[in-house]
């Protein structure tokens, strides 16, 4: 089964650019999103959480000083 996706003019010269000769609009498609990493989001502990926060004020200090 095949599905129709709307995209502007803009938009396809920009894939079309990305694309690779031997390359299907599908295929490009599939390899982009592929790159793409998910976003764990409050995927740190408490602890690590912490310790990142902790740093980042240290660092805020030795800016004022």
């Amino acid at each position: 089964m095949s599905t129709s996706i709307r995209v502007s003019d803009d938009t396809k010269a920009m894939l079309e650019r990305l694309k690779g000769d031997d390359e299907t609009f599908d295929e490009l498609l599939e390899r982009l999103v592929q790159r793409e990493k998910p976003i764990n989001v409050g995927a740190w502990s408490k602890k690590r959480a912490d310790h990142a926060r902790e740093a980042v004020d240290r660092s805020r200090e030795s800016f004022e000083r």
